[in-house]
């Protein structure tokens, strides 16, 4: 089964058993979380099911394992003969969850196709009205002429 989720303005696509590393979360380690903003799910070989912002098809719940930092990433800024140089580094922090369970209702049973009462017909196109050829009076002048 997997899930696609949406937490740190960011979507993972998740199943059953994975660590995941996603940006920090305000939780301690051990604590039970459960993402309500699932946008696909579904099982290999089944129905996938798709969701919207508005209404979640699923819920997802995990586990924190570990919060950290990731590794430093330098910005070097420099102008070439000008004695300008600048040196900046930032580690973006992060927890680790595992996903313990993917839960997705049952899909609701499908009903039949309404009986259309009557079909309504599409309306005749209207033709352009024809033109009458320009006269050629100059041409055939010219013609006679020689």
């Amino acid at each position: 089964m997997f899930a696609v989720i949406a937490t740190g303005g960011k979507q993972y696509c998740v199943s059953e058993g994975q660590r995941v590393r996603v940006e920090r979360l305000s939780a301690d380690v051990g604590d039970e979380l459960s993402f309500e903003a699932l946008l696909i799910g579904g099982q290999e070989g089944s129905e996938t099911r798709i969701g919207t912002s508005g209404k979640p098809v699923g819920q997802v719940r995990a586990t924190v394992c570990e919060h950290g930092r990731a590794k430093k990433i330098e910005v070097i800024k420099f102008k070439r003969r000008k004695d300008y140089r600048r040196t900046l580094g930032h580690r973006q922090q992060f927890t680790t969850v595992e996903i313990a369970g993917i839960e997705l209702p049952k899909a609701p049973a499908e009903k039949a196709p309404a009986k259309k009462a009557a079909e309504k017909k599409a309306p005749a196109k209207k033709t352009a009205a024809k033109k009458a050829p320009a006269k050629k009076a100059a041409a055939d002048k010219a013609g006679e002429e020689s």
